[in-house]
Parts: structure tokens; sequence; C-alpha cells
């Protein structure tokens, strides 16, 4: 139900619409029809200029526009963020980890992954048989993208945290609550 203002405004928008078309000179029944339409052409406009200014799946967001390698220097600008220190490793010889970040012993080995299609539990296969070799007891995959479900069972079952995605602006407060000493439990 729309208010009365709109009802109102509505009726004056639609009877200036007809009358400026019979004024124009077009035949009476072109008149009633731009009356009838001209009502819808607030919400229409407004409809426009909202998908306009809406950037599309892959526009806006910087990180679809970085390589594999700027978003490993994105992921470790977050973590430096944090307050906590960041090794990156070489490109080659890394173990699947890309990313060390932390203090001992709660280092944390971290699998940047900036893909167009959902991350899989390669990634995550990866980085849990990469931490010890990194002498690093905690893990995590950062993606741009989404995980599969695999990936997800995986990590469950591994203790690797996933980030990403919607997930991304939580980054800096993830690694700081994973580079923090666990408390130990009393029993």
């Amino acid at each position: 139900m729309t208010s009365t203002p709109r009802r109102l405004a509505r009726i004056l928008l639609a009877t200036a619409a007809g009358a400026a078309a019979y004024t124009a000179g077009l035949s009476p029944w072109w008149c009633v029809g731009i009356a009838a339409l001209a009502p819808l052409l607030p919400g229409f406009l407004a409809a426009v200029m909202a998908a306009a200014a809406t950037p599309g799946r892959r526009e806006g967001d910087p990180r679809n526009e970085m390589s594999g390698t700027d978003f490993e220097d994105h992921v470790a600008r977050i973590a430096r963020s944090a307050g906590v220190p960041v090794i990156m490793t070489p490109l080659s010889g890394d173990w699947g980890v890309d990313l060390i970040v932390g203090h001992r012993p709660y280092r944390l080995a971290v699998q940047c992954k900036r893909q167009s299609r959902p991350v899989g539990a390669g990634a995550v296969q990866e980085v849990v048989a990469g931490a010890p070799m990194q002498d690093c007891t905690r893990t995590m995959v950062v993606t741009n993208h989404q995980f599969t479900p695999a990936a997800r069972k995986l990590a469950e079952r591994h203790g690797c945290e996933l980030v990403g995605g919607s997930e991304l602006p939580r980054l800096r407060s993830t690694f700081r609550r994973l580079t923090q000493p666990t408390e130990p439990t009393s029993s």
C-alpha cells in the first residue's frame, strides 16, 4: 500500500504527463498511455541509477585485479597491520606455505589462493603438510573466492582455518586470534 502523499504525487505526475503529451499534439490514445506509464518512471529511473552504481561480480573489488603474488603481498600487509611478524617464503620450495605469520611456538602457516573459482581440498592438504616443515603449529588458507565442501571438510578435520570472500574483512582479527598463545585448560 502506498501512502496518500505518494498516491497524490503519482496522480499529479500522470495528469501532468498526459497534459504535456496532449499539448505536444499526440493522439488521445498516446496521451492516456503516457499518463498511465508516467508514475512508473521515478521508480524505474531510481532502479537504473542503482544498477549502474552497483559493481558487477568482477568489478569494484581490487582483490579481483591482483595477481597471485599481489594477493600474497596484500594478505601479508594485513597480517603486519595486526602487529604480527610475517615471513614470505620463496616462490619455489615453500612446501605449500606462502606466509609464516607470528612468533614461535605459535606460528601460522598460510596458503594464499587468488582464484576465479572455489578453492579445493588440495590447498588445505598442501598447507597442512607443509606447516611442520616450516616449524608452524597452525594452518590457514586465504582466498578471494570461496571453498569447496571437500576443502571445508578436510580443514575441519585438521583444524585448518579457512578465510575467503566475505570473511576477508575480518582477516586482521583472525590473524590476531590465531597467533596468540592458547590458554591452558585446567583439568
